[in-house]
């Protein structure tokens, strides 16, 4: 029977080849599950997810109580994500959908029937935001919004609900989108 190495002998050089076996162990199967990948000059970008826009909106349309606008955005943008979250401590639902332009920016697109003070607040994550001016854009006045450490929040008022837009998009985007949505039919729900 071997004996045991004196506690004293027992250091990091020994639990180093301790470890090892079991490295070598959870690299083999990860390989075998597929699940790991070696890109020598770093990741690629992959596809962007869509949604259907249409359905998602007319979605929210059958589902709140306020009107849902469905804005025809340039048909190189990609709608990508969608949400019907509400906001904490009141009874305001809102919709939100996001969009990746040609540039990769991405743009978030939000209709609730909450004051413009509280969307914003909820859009913001509760950071400070200014008004820095109004953008005339298609018969709409936006109020324009930034804070410290936020992207531009730009706001309107479309009598029975208020409309916001997000994002890391540049000017143009902006008013596409700003443009899309003032001229977009409320949907009916269903």
């Amino acid at each position: 029977m071997a004996e045991k190495k004196p506690r004293i002998l027992q250091n990091n050089k020994d639990m180093a080849w301790s470890l090892i076996p079991l490295l070598l162990a959870c690299v083999v199967i990860a390989a075998i599950a597929g699940q790991c990948s070696l890109r020598v000059g770093g990741p690629e970008a992959g596809q962007v997810p869509r949604i259907d826009l249409g359905a998602t909106l007319q979605a929210d349309a059958d589902s709140v109580d306020f009107p849902i606008r469905r804005p025809e955005v340039p048909a190189d943008w990609i709608p990508n994500s969608a949400s019907r979250p509400s906001i904490a401590g009141s009874d305001s639902a809102v919709s939100t959908v996001g969009f990746v332009t040609p540039s990769g920016s991405y743009l978030g697109l939000t209709q609730s029937d909450a004051s413009e003070e509280d969307l914003l607040r909820f859009r913001a994550n509760g950071k400070r935001t200014e008004g820095q001016g109004v953008e005339s854009v298609a018969g709409s006045e936006w109020v324009v919004y930034r804070g410290e450490d936020t992207e531009p929040f730009w706001v309107t008022d479309f009598g029975g609900s208020r409309v916001l837009v997000t994002g890391s998009g540049n000017q143009n985007e902006f008013l596409a989108l700003a443009s899309a949505v003032a001229s977009a039919p409320v949907l009916d729900p269903r």
